[in-house]
């Protein structure tokens, strides 16, 4: 993918400056209700057996706030998640014609998202249907007509810095519009010119999320189908009654990136492990895994602690090119650990369909020893890395700092045990113990620690993480609805029928699934690859006989595995960023830390022990 960046071209207008900063205060307010309405339904649960009328619908309805409003922040910072592509490859003239198409093709896709959203909402207001507090329920969903507008326009105005490129953009995108509207031949003539068009502005730079939403409403409009099942399947994902713990253990995640937990979680871990071989290994494995399963796998753990760590590893003698191979492999560690978000999102989209059903907790539980399994074989890499006993560069233990770093991190080294407590300790529903887990975030950051001293550095954080999570429900929501396509033209069962037709074996199923996984993990974003993909192997797995969780953990450690997969394997192109080193120099030096990671997801595939083992025995 495409390193989101803010476009530094674009002057920022100072007369829109009150509706950028109207913006921001919308999403941060949106969080704050997210947080304050679980913990204050525990609370009033605890001591008065009461609770807060509707605030459960209210909860789910501000995770489209979020989505829609953090989407159109990241259109107006330009940093909507798109495919790197060829995007970074072409400069000069032909780069400026290349943003040009992609955004004006991304803009007219946003556009026809926001007229079907349209028919949506007048379909909704027919219906006449309460929200809560006697708000109508099409009122709230009108935010996905403003979202997607606002995305459009944005699109526009970042397609170039001048208003000739801009209206070159503009022209495009209401080409594109007039042709879906008003089709001059039978439309399902233009379904593979249309697909071909909007196949070259994803390479060029086109938003990832206009790639799905623009082909589900191609693939339907050339089929004679209403494009209105799109944002339909959208709304209907930011509402489910799970969601709202993605957002807000995310928001966790940032909260400790933005502080100096880091930096204590380092030092406690190079104390407890320093004077061993490899000590310095095994804490960078530590640490990494411990910010990843807050930080959702969304790459912040590279960008965040690689400054942090690279130091140490080189002060303890390791050569640059293990160093950087270490940091790159770890940097997706701990997505099978709770309460990472792949896991939860991964049980919402497995149950969705009505063939299996999973639990968020079972896919914790059933994630735990693969999770410690990559997590050890990526340490004993490190440790072989390291300098041999008696070298110098080792740091002896002593007792006085251990305990003093110990106490440094006390706070933090609590926040898994608030939200594994809250998540398995019946008292909470997820989304309430996400709420209580990022409640809890917020006082170790900015009261016991106070690393965020202000009201304004608070606003960055939120902002900032309302900025991912919109790019990143905009991507699962329209995702959904191409989904809904491939499930409407029975694709699900076809590859059902031809695989038990053509594979008679349950372990070349595997090694079969493990090679498309590996591919779809290397080139496609893992959340809009688990809202696609589950779908189509959920039924695979129940043909072949396989335990949902077993399928859902392979799945997963797949996606772990791309992230290291070349040639654009999301931290190849973040350590290539946070270590200004060539992607080929990055690619190279991260190699063995593949090939120790596919050792451990053949394991993970050929051992389902590993998997079921612990849900069987902790119900």
């Amino acid at each position: 993918m495409k390193l989101p960046g803010p476009d530094q071209s674009v002057r920022k207008i100072h007369w829109m400056r009150p509706l950028h900063v109207g913006e921001d205060v919308v999403v941060s307010l949106a969080f704050a209700l997210m947080v304050l309405l679980p913990v204050s339904e525990v609370v009033l649960r605890f001591f008065f057996r009461g609770g807060i009328p509707s605030s459960v619908s209210v909860v789910q309805h501000l995770v489209l706030v979020v989505g829609m409003l953090g989407g159109a922040l990241a259109a107006r910072e330009n940093r909507l998640l798109a495919f790197a592509g060829a995007a970074q490859w072409i400069r000069g003239s032909v780069a400026d014609v290349a943003r040009v198409v992609s955004h004006g093709v991304g803009a007219a896709m946003s556009a026809g998202l926001c007229l079907a959203s349209w028919q949506f909402v007048v379909s909704q207001h027919r219906l006449a249907r309460v929200f809560a507090y006697g708000i109508p329920l099409w009122v709230v969903q009108s935010l996905l007509v403003v979202g997607f507008a606002a995305v459009a326009l944005r699109l526009i105005w970042h397609a170039a810095p001048k208003w000739s490129g801009r209206m070159g953009s503009v022209a495009l995108a209401t080409g594109v519009l007039a042709v879906g509207i008003w089709a001059p031949i039978d439309p399902a003539a233009l379904r593979w010119p249309a697909l071909g068009l909007l196949g070259i502005a994803v390479v060029l730079g086109a938003p990832i999320f206009t790639a799905l939403g623009g082909a589900a409403m191609i693939l339907l409009w050339s089929g004679g189908e209403p494009i209105l099942p799109v944002p339909l399947k959208l709304y209907q994902l930011t509402v489910n009654p799970t969601l709202p713990s993605i957002p807000l253990f995310t928001l966790a995640g940032y909260l400790l990136a933005e502080s100096q937990a880091a930096h204590r979680l380092v030092r406690l871990f190079q104390a407890l492990f320093g004077g061993l071989r490899g000590g310095p290994a095994i804490a960078t494995t530590l640490v990494c895994a411990f910010f990843t399963t807050f930080t959702g796998a969304s790459g912040a753990t590279i960008l965040a602690l690689g400054g942090v760590l690279m130091p140490v590893l080189l002060a303890a003698r390791y050569s640059e090119r293990s160093a950087l191979g270490l940091l790159t492999g770890a940097g997706s560690l701990g997505m099978l650990f709770p309460p990472c978000l792949p896991p939860m999102l991964y049980a919402i989209i497995a149950s969705g369909g009505g063939v299996v059903s999973v639990s968020i907790e079972e896919m914790f539980k059933a994630g735990l020893l693969p999770g410690l399994l990559l997590v050890g074989m990526t340490a004993w890499w490190g440790i072989r890395q390291g300098p041999k006993l008696g070298e110098a560069g080792r740091q002896p233990f002593v007792w006085a700092e251990a305990k003093a770093a110990l106490w440094g991190a006390k706070w933090e080294l609590l926040v898994p045990v608030v939200a594994l407590g809250s998540l398995f300790g019946g008292f909470a529903t997820p989304v309430e113990a996400a709420a209580l887990t990022a409640a809890y975030t917020l006082v170790v950051v900015s009261v016991l620690h106070r690393d965020l001293r202000s009201l304004r550095d608070l606003w960055r954080v939120i902002s900032e993480c309302g900025l991912l999570m919109g790019g990143v429900l905009l991507i699962l929501g329209v995702a959904l609805g191409f989904t809904h396509y491939l499930v409407d033209a029975e694709i699900p069962d076809l590859a059902v029928a031809w695989a038990t037709s053509t594979i008679h074996s349950k372990w070349l199923f595997l090694l079969g699934l493990n090679l498309v996984l590996l591919v779809v993990g290397g080139l496609v974003e893992i959340y809009a690859a688990i809202v696609v993909m589950v779908p189509l192997i959920v039924p695979l797995g129940e043909a072949f006989g396989l335990s949902p969780l077993h399928l859902g953990i392979i799945f997963l450690a797949n996606m772990e595995l791309g992230f290291l997969a070349p040639p654009v394997g999301l931290n190849l192109l973040l350590a290539s960023y946070r270590f200004k080193k060539p992607m080929s120099e990055v690619t190279r030096v991260s190699l063995p830390m593949l090939a120790v990671m596919v050792i451990g997801v053949l394991l993970i595939t050929y051992v389902p022990w590993l998997t079921t083992w612990l849900p069987s025995v902790w119900p």
